[in-house]
C-alpha cells in the first residue's frame, strides 16, 4: 500500500446549504458535505489529493479547493483548513481478513481508500463472522491475502520506482546547497561534512537540523513546506520540523543535530 494525502476546507458560504453528502464522478474528485457550526451549517469540501511525500504547495491544495467553493458560492469564507492521510491498496480495494496464513487468529482491516465510514462497517461484519466461524458472502472481494504481483504489476512497478528513488536516486542528487541559501520559514536537505542534513529555518532564522531518514524503513524524507513537516514518500510517515514523529507507520523520532 501507499499513503495518499487529501485536503479539507470548512467554509461559511453565507447562504443556505444542502443536506446530504455528494461526490463528483470524474477527476479531479471533490466531496461535498455539511457540518454544524454554532447555530448554522458550513460546507465541508475535500479533495486535491496526492501521494504523500511529494512536496505540496498552497496553490495546488487549499487554493484549488477554495476556487471550487467560490465557483458555487462566490461569497464563501474559509474558516478551517486541515489535511489527512489514507492507506491505498494496489487495486484500490481494502484488505480485510487474516493478517497472515501463519497467524490465522490475527485480523487486519486497512486500505480503505478514503471510504472509512462504510469500509469499517464492512470490515467489522467480515471479521466478526470469521471469528465466529461463519461464512460472509462478501469476504472474497476483500481477501487480505489476494495480492498478486503479476496481476498488479503496473501499480507495483510504479511503487517500486518511487521506493527505489527515495532509497538511492534522491541520495545521489541531493544538492550541495549552503545553509545560508535556505530562506526563512523553509526547509531543504543539504550536505555538511558529507552527511545529509535536513534543515528548517523558522521565520526568525533559527535553525532546526535532523537526519532526514525515515525511522520506519530508511527512506529519504521530503520537506513539506505547506505543513512544515518531513514526509516519507515510501509509506507516509511524518515528522515535525523538530524531528518528532507525528504519523505512522514510523513511531520513533528522527535523530536531531545541533549545529555549532
Amino acid at each position: 500500500m501507499y499513503q495518499s494525502t487529501s485536503y479539507v476546507l470548512g467554509i461559511d458560504t453565507h447562504s443556505e446549504l444542502f443536506d446530504g453528502m455528494y461526490i463528483n464522478p470524474s477527476s479531479p474528485i471533490y466531496s461535498f458535505r455539511t457540518a454544524k457550526f454554532g447555530d448554522k451549517k458550513i460546507l465541508i469540501l475535500a479533495g486535491a489529493d496526492h501521494k504523500t511525500g511529494f512536496a505540496p504547495t498552497k496553490e495546488n491544495t487549499y487554493d484549488t479547493l477554495e476556487n471550487v467553493a467560490k465557483k458555487y458560492y462566490p461569497k464563501s469564507e474559509v474558516v478551517y483548513r486541515w489535511n489527512t492521510r489514507d492507506c491505498i491498496s494496489l487495486d484500490k480495494i481494502p484488505y480485510i481478513g487474516i493478517l497472515s496464513s501463519f497467524m490465522p487468529n490475527v485480523f487486519v482491516a486497512t486500505g480503505f481508500n478514503k471510504w472509512g465510514i462504510t469500509s469499517s462497517n464492512v470490515a467489522a461484519n467480515i471479521i466478526t463472522n470469521k471469528i465466529l466461524g461463519k461464512e460472509n458472502k462478501y469476504s472474497f472481494a476483500f481477501d487480505s491475502l489476494r495480492l498478486k504481483p503479476i496481476k498488479n504489476r503496473i501499480e507495483l512497478k510504479n511503487m517500486g520506482k518511487q521506493v527505489f528513488k527515495s532509497f538511492i536516486t534522491n541520495r545521489i542528487k541531493i544538492p550541495e546547497d549552503e545553509l545560508s541559501k535556505i530562506e526563512n520559514d523553509n526547509g531543504a536537505i543539504i550536505k555538511i561534512d558529507g552527511k545529509s542534513i535536513g534543515i528548517y529555518k523558522d521565520t526568525s532564522g533559527n535553525v532546526f537540523a535532523v537526519k532526514p531518514t525515515c525511522t520506519h524503513l530508511g527512506c529519504l524524507l521530503t520537506w513539506n513546506n505547506l505543513d512544515k513537516t518531513w514526509d516519507c514518500p515510501c509509506h507516509g510517515s511524518r515528522y515535525d520540523f523538530k524531528g518528532h514523529n507525528i504519523y505512522d507507520p514510523a513511531f520513533k523520532h528522527l535523530i536531531v543535530f545541533k549545529l555549532t
